[in-house]
């Protein structure tokens, strides 16, 4: 097998949010703040058929609630205020002749949905510039999956649905046959305004949205198609800032099917130094236990049983209260700000300010390299702090901010996750991020 780098390439739409970044992923897990903060959920009952509920269908839907205006009343989050929180995208062919499109890698996810030729014109509405609708009837390999649909939904009502073929997907130098693609029908709103072509999943199948039953992923056919080695059933994710936000580069990558050595002896690791962890996937994510964490050399034990999740969909880190209590009372000048629910921190403080902060992943303690902890601008010589609550969520959720701190391993033959801590600075690290071929 040809072992390549898949390079990542820096979303040119993608503008950091603190406030969006926090509220894209409260829909994603539909998690309640519960520090103080204009927005929430809130139920709403939605009727469809006959007045009154006769031969008609009522259900509950869960929505994000915007800021309360100056009468008390709110109302929903507009969908510019809800950010495509998707900071990288990766190029992945589909069809024969190949279709190129530009894909958000998500471990927090199962689905792989595209924009497709059947969302009707009226819909897109002039939206497709700079996306590439992927167009089946021009693929000599596709196959229509007779009676499969598909629908994701979030918590502010944002929807995306459509009907089931298969074909033939390329990424980089693996090519995987008969995969399903979830064709979109229908998109609202957050997605046409996002950039990127569609999503690739990289979560465990059991949470795919497909019915009447779940299809592979991905990483799944590629395991039962033998198209990566039987000893290395991984991929693995490089995770840093933007070297060229014109140019659209970054020093981010993925492997398939192998674990990249030449990027480990850049930050002086090699293969043996890979801490791994067992993982439970029952929920469909990559968990694992995170018993404690420090903060200045002072360990604290979270609550028991407490695990968290490798996100690489999410752009914060957004961990128990308690945490991140202890983390911005180490900051000076930082603060909790109730408008922009989140914690900020001065945005002039110097890296020697900021506490040394670390998570446990299972047995072992790794750290959030401080480069991460300034996530956007908030105004007022302030800073969104990379690192924020989970709410009522029931696990942590180590997004990007975490991830850039380390090289991950997603182990799935082994059900278990890797990490090799990186340095401070190899984020924005550039000799580790060429796009051709790397031997392991």
């Amino acid at each position: 097998m040809q072992r390549i780098r898949i390079p990542l390439v820096h979303n040119k739409k993608y503008k950091r949010h603190g406030t969006g970044s926090y509220l894209y992923a409260m829909r994603k897990y539909n998690f309640n703040p519960t520090f103080k903060g204009p927005y929430g959920f809130r139920s709403q009952v939605h009727h469809q058929g006959k007045f009154g509920g006769v031969g008609g269908k009522t259900s509950v839907h869960q929505h994000v609630l915007a800021k309360t205006d100056a009468t008390g009343n709110s109302g929903d989050v507009p969908a510019t205020d809800i950010q495509n929180d998707s900071e990288y995208l990766c190029q992945v062919s589909i069809g024969t002749p190949a279709q190129n499109l530009m894909l958000d890698f998500d471990t927090g996810s199962a689905d792989l949905w595209v924009w497709s030729t059947e969302i009707p014109q009226s819909q897109l509405r002039g939206n497709t510039s700079g996306h590439t609708v992927f167009d089946h009837s021009k693929s000599s390999t596709w196959k229509a999956s007779k009676g499969e649909t598909w629908q994701i939904q979030y918590g502010d009502g944002s929807t995306a649905s459509g009907d089931v073929g298969t074909d033939t997907v390329k990424i980089g130098g693996i090519t995987i046959k008969n995969q399903a693609i979830e064709l979109a029908k229908t998109i609202s709103t957050q997605f046409l305004q996002g950039a990127g072509d569609g999503l690739l999943g990289l979560a465990w199948g059991s949470i795919n949205t497909v019915k009447p039953r779940p299809v592979q992923t991905p990483v799944e056919n590629m395991i039962s198609q033998q198209d990566i080695p039987q000893n290395e059933e991984l991929f693995t994710a490089w995770l840093g800032n933007i070297k060229d936000a014109t140019s659209g580069q970054s020093n981010s990558f993925y492997t398939f099917g192998f674990v990249d050595t030449k990027a480990l002896s850049s930050i002086d690791q090699s293969e043996s130094s890979i801490y791994y962890t067992p993982i439970d996937n029952s929920q469909g994510f990559w968990m694992f236990d995170s018993a404690s964490f420090t903060v200045n050399g002072k360990t604290t034990n979270n609550a028991s049983g407490n695990t968290a999740i490798a996100d690489t969909g999410t752009t914060l880190a957004l961990i128990s209260d308690a945490a991140v209590e202890a983390i911005y009372n180490a900051i000076p000048g930082s603060k909790y700000d109730n408008t922009q629910q989140g914690y900020l921190i001065p945005s002039n403080i110097s890296e020697d300010d900021l506490p040394t902060v670390s998570v446990a992943v299972g047995g072992q303690q790794f750290t959030i390299n401080k480069e991460n902890f300034l996530f956007a601008d908030a105004g007022n010589g302030m800073t969104y702090g990379g690192i924020q609550s989970r709410g009522s969520n029931p696990f942590d959720i180590l997004g990007d901010t975490f991830l850039k701190s380390i090289y991950a391993v997603f182990d799935q033959g082994n059900t278990r996750f890797g990490a090799v801590q990186r340095p401070n600075g190899s984020a924005t690290s550039t000799s580790t991020v060429s796009s051709g071929n790397s031997g392991a």
